[in-house]
């Protein structure tokens, strides 16, 4: 690294206002590849073509995908279905009518990591799931407006939790959100729970992503013998959204809007 870098005390990388923008290219790329995927989500096709679909966009745009050899993984996505709350392998596995699914797309651009996730739908939209869906990016967002310097880590938790748990829904505990940059995965974790006032304070400069995992159910979850795919132990409904920020003076820059508004299943 060089002369300039900051690093606070819980070993929290402070990135300066010039590196804003590359992370703006890499979220920007990433949030483009998930609105371009939407079309293909439909009944029949299989995640593994959707995955191939990703990787072509990847490649196309001279861009690298930063989960393709990472531990060991070899695709271009995580495509996580139904019950599924998190790190799904694509496969031959068809699409049925009302599966709800989340496709997470990380790229590097120029050393800058970009990492995104959504929901979509696969044809009709059950009710249960629609409610679902709606709760999780509410939660997000609302942990994203708590993103400002002088709050803490706990604030962001604290604010996910309440609004999952209003909702009588529960946040997963065993995955998190983490810092990234120039790297994957860095300090901090970014818990979705917490106590406010409690954790790092945030500061101006850092970036990590925020990614909610919510269930209908209970919050325990279990990993397949594939050492990846993470499903709900109560086998109920799973969502989550994920944006890529970075703490301003003021607030926050979310990193990967979707350039096409189509964030959100139902929107677009």
């Amino acid at each position: 690294m060089d002369h300039k870098t900051r690093i606070t005390r819980e070993g929290i990388r402070l990135y300066d206002t010039a590196d804003f923008e590359g992370m703006r290219v890499a979220g920007r790329l990433a949030a483009d590849i998930l609105d371009r995927i939407a079309p293909m989500v439909v009944p029949g096709v299989t995640t593994g073509e959707l995955d191939a679909a990703i990787e072509a966009m990847v490649n196309d745009a001279g861009a690298t995908s930063a989960t393709i050899g990472y531990k060991g993984y070899k695709h271009a996505s995580c495509i996580s279905i139904n019950h599924v709350v998190c790190h799904g392998i694509p496969s031959d596995k068809k699409l049925k009518d009302g599966d709800i699914l989340n496709i997470d797309v990380t790229v590097i651009v120029d050393g800058w990591y970009g990492d995104t996730s959504r929901m979509y739908v696969a044809g009709a939209l059950p009710r249960k799931a629609e409610r679902l869906i709606e709760v999780t990016h509410e939660a997000l967002m609302i942990g994203i407006e708590a993103a400002k310097p002088g709050n803490t880590f706990g604030d962001i938790g604290f604010a996910i939790q309440s609004h999952v748990e209003k909702n009588r829904m529960s946040v997963v505990r065993d995955f998190c959100g983490h810092g990234l940059g120039q790297v994957f995965h860095a300090p901090p974790n970014v818990l979705h729970y917490g106590r406010p006032g409690t954790g790092p304070v945030l500061q101006e400069g850092m970036f990590f992503t925020i990614e909610p995992m919510v269930n209908l159910g209970r919050p325990e979850t279990k990993v397949l013998a594939d050492d990846w795919t993470a499903v709900t132990r109560d086998k109920s409904l799973s969502a989550q959204f994920e944006h890529s920020i970075g703490i301003t003076a003021e607030g926050c820059e979310i990193f990967t809007l979707s350039p096409a508004g189509r964030f959100h299943p139902t929107y677009g």
